[in-house]
């Protein structure tokens, strides 16, 4: 693009371009927004702290084991994108762009993160996923502009209660570190709509985690979790929880009062039963309850009429309720490795219209039943 005859972007994203980056780039000095991302450079020239116009610098994902110090010159830039390159520190000299709002640090070999960081005071979005931090300075709990906060796949074992002051975070990632614990002060985050703990060490949650009432997506799986508690049941604005592979052995029947729920992972735990409250969930669309201990699933279950998935193999069922057949949205029913001898007639309907059932069993059962006008059903499930 140009303005003037001056080249104010310039986009090579993916171009195939390999080594260094010429020299001459640093001529362009009315540039504002320049893309090297996706290639294989590995040096870039230290020219490019003549462009003092530039806003956005986008250098993810190529090949580099260090950037000139003349990048931290570049008083002008919002985003600064070094995601997916070979860095194993970052410079002191980050903290003179105070312009930033947008830094992305991902996938690359950082054990430390300088405290100058913390002069980023207008940064709104801090990606650190997938490096190998044991911890990060104090000063980042003082960006308070921050909405976006990224800390997924490092090596962290806790998370300080000064995570309090980031008030106006709205997505919080900390999945696949090695916490064990969460701090209570994770309640004050009130703008908080997304929160993912996933893969860590976690036997409980902070109780007061159930105040974060703006929440929309709530993820806890793959940790130790052996219940929930009831005050789950005011987190009313989740749209998708996911609790699968724990060590849950129930559920409240306060989960029913998540109405606005659309996605409830709950596989891979010790579940024995559901709680007749679970039909309360009209909105649900994705329902997975395979591998846990069920013998029967409620009646209340054939209320979940927009229900389009619902995965119940590998428990321990030896029949399912005849409302099931009342799922007409259904369009993957998922039975295979349980117990069933025998499943509802009512089932038919949802095959033929397209349901795709899995029941994996070694012999065709004969479906249950159902008298109509007389005539003994013609039914095979599957045809």
């Amino acid at each position: 693009m140009e303005n003037n005859g001056r080249v104010v972007e310039l986009e090579l994203k993916e171009f195939g371009l390999t080594g260094a980056v010429p020299a001459e780039l640093g001529r362009l000095s009315a540039l504002m927004d320049l893309n090297l991302g996706g290639n294989q450079l590995t040096l870039l020239p230290a020219e490019i702290g003549q462009l003092a116009s530039l806003e956005s610098l986008e250098l993810g994902y190529n090949e580099l084991t260090s950037v000139p110090v003349e990048i931290w010159q570049l008083a002008s830039l919002e985003g600064l994108y070094l995601g997916g390159n070979q860095l194993t520190s970052v410079p002191a000299e980050i903290g003179q762009l105070t312009s930033l709002e947008d830094l992305s640090l991902e996938a690359n070999r950082l054990t430390s993160v300088p405290t100058e960081i913390g002069q980023l005071t207008s940064l709104t979005q801090l990606d650190l996923r997938d490096n190998q931090l044991t911890s990060v300075p104090a000063e980042i709990w003082r960006l308070t502009s921050l909405t976006y906060l990224n800390l997924n796949d490092n090596q962290l074992t806790s998370v300080p209660a000064e995570i309090r002051q980031l008030t106006s975070l709205r997505e919080l990632w900390l999945s696949a570190n090695h916490l064990t614990s969460v701090p209570a002060e994770i309640w004050q985050l009130a703008a908080l709509v997304k929160l993912s703990v996933t893969e860590n060490q976690l036997t409980s949650v902070p109780a007061e985690i159930w105040q974060l009432t703006s929440l929309t997506e709530l993820y806890l799986h793959g940790n130790q979790l052996t219940s929930v508690p009831a005050e789950i049941g005011q987190l009313t604005s989740l749209t998708a929880l996911s609790l699968y592979d724990n060590q849950l052995t129930s559920v409240p029947a306060e989960i029913g009062q998540i109405r606005s729920l659309v996605k409830l992972s709950l596989h891979g735990n010790r579940l024995t039963s559901l709680p007749a409250e679970i039909g309360q969930l009209r909105a649900l669309v994705e329902f997975e309850l395979d591998r846990n201990l069920l013998t029967s699933v409620p009646a209340e279950i054939g209320h979940l009429t927009s229900l389009t998935e619902l995965s119940l193999h590998g428990n321990q069922l030896t029949s399912v309720p005849s409302e099931i057949g009342q799922l007409t949205s259904l369009g993957e029913l998922s039975l295979s490795g349980n117990q069933l001898t025998s499943v509802p007639a009512a089932m038919r309907e949802l095959e033929a219209a397209g349901c795709y059932m899995d029941l994996d069993l070694d012999s065709d059962p004969e479906p249950e039943p159902e008298e109509e006008e007389g005539e003994p059903l013609d039914f095979d499930l599957f045809d």
